[in-house]
């Protein structure tokens, strides 16, 4: 059963930083995606980071780039999401996820991915 648990949200002022953490149990992961996705209030879902396990590609959303860093550690069976410059518009529920397809060109659809975490909210003062 696989399991994505993350962790490192909260209250932040326009600036400043968080890394979010997930850890994904139940599976070996090695051939999998893990994006980063986030939900605001009245929104939809979409896509702010994704990576093959291994790092070999990666994605970024146009509104990330440059202040939002994704990693993953195999040793932990964790994938991070760094995110720096932190800005208003960022507040959402930040959710992690698993696509075990792992297509490159598909690595910010959001329906490609088949396990979800129960998120954890970034909020983002100004």
């Amino acid at each position: 059963q696989v399991q994505l648990v993350e962790s490192g949200g909260g209250l932040v002022q326009a600036g400043g930083s968080l890394r979010l953490s997930c850890v994904a149990s139940g599976r070996t992961f090695s051939n999998y995606a893990m994006g980063w996705f986030r939900q605001a209030p009245g929104k939809e879902r979409e896509s702010v980071a994704a990576i093959k396990w291994s790092g070999v590609y990666k994605y970024y959303a146009d509104s990330v780039k440059g202040r939002f860093t994704i990693s993953t550690d195999n040793a932990k069976n964790t994938v991070y999401l760094q995110m720096n410059s932190l800005k208003p518009e960022d507040t959402a529920v930040y959710y992690c996820a698993a696509d075990p397809a792992a297509i490159q060109s598909h690595l910010s659809r959001v329906y490609e991915y088949d396990y979800w975490g129960q998120g954890t909210q970034v909020t983002v003062s100004s």
